[in-house]
């Protein structure tokens, strides 16, 4: 990379050029080579698998599926607005939660059903969902937009989920919990792609989707408290949902 950068060039082109190097070394390096870029003021395309790498150092980002763009936009919009499920669960680590639900008419207007729960549709959101009505389709819930009910005041009914807790992992700033609900996880090409190359977890996906159970990753505070094989109501950002068709794998809604 120094042999390259002391030639001026007008455009860099970097081909995984950290894959090699350890994680605390990486992040140095990552911050880096984004100061040296900026300063020089050159064009760098930069392939990278490493999707913390992407979202920290692109301005634009590629997201490419077999040769085949799927989507080309900021990081934040990546991840704000994935364009179809290949992105969704590629963006964002721990990757988006997708379950299946199926969207219900009310009077009041629509709902989402997941399994044998409710949960609210917001009302901007509705007239694109119409068409889906009575009809499954892959509901996408970021780890982030879930919180442990207990910590969110006044939290209604139709925003909240029941599950038990199948396991926790404590990282300091937040508390990873897995909760498992009764709804069938979406199977879908472009979501078993990713773990193509771990059989048990494609075989662990097809086994929930037999048994019509799916489990959720949920960033709690840090001081939530909960413990394995306990029974949880997690409270749901319904404003931040993303929904998927389930045959395309397209999304129906565009989050802004």
């Amino acid at each position: 990379m120094g042999r390259a950068i002391v030639r001026e060039p007008q455009v860099f082109l970097m081909d995984e050029p950290l894959s090699n190097l350890d994680a605390k070394l990486r992040v140095q390096m990552r911050a880096e080579i984004a100061r040296i870029q900026r300063e020089l003021n050159a064009t760098t395309i930069y392939v990278t698998h490493d999707q913390v790498e992407a979202m920290t150092m692109g301005d634009r980002v590629a997201v490419l599926r077999g040769g085949v763009l799927q989507q080309l936009d900021s990081p934040q919009r990546l991840y704000d607005c994935p364009a179809n499920l290949f992105v969704a669960t590629f963006i964002g680590s721990p990757s988006m939660n997708l379950v299946e639900a199926t969207i219900e008419r009310r009077d009041h207007g629509l709902l989402c059903r997941v399994g044998d729960q409710e949960l609210a549709i917001p009302q901007d959101v509705q007239p694109a969902l119409a068409a889906h009505a009575g009809r499954a389709v892959a509901l996408g819930i970021r780890p982030e937009r879930l919180e442990h009910a207990a910590l969110v005041p006044n939290c209604p009914p139709e925003q909240r989920i029941r599950g038990v807790v199948r396991l926790t992992e404590a990282l300091g700033s937040a508390l990873l919990a897995h909760v498992e609900v009764a709804a069938r996880p979406v199977v879908h090409e472009e979501v078993l792609e990713g773990a193509a190359a771990d059989e048990v977890v494609v075989e662990g996906i097809r086994e929930e989707a037999r048994e019509r159970r799916t489990t959720l990753v949920c960033s709690f505070d840090a001081g939530a408290s909960v413990a394995p094989g306990e029974q949880v109501e997690v409270a749901v950002d319904t404003r931040r949902l993303h929904f998927f068709d389930l045959d395309s794998g397209e999304a129906i809604t565009v989050q802004s």
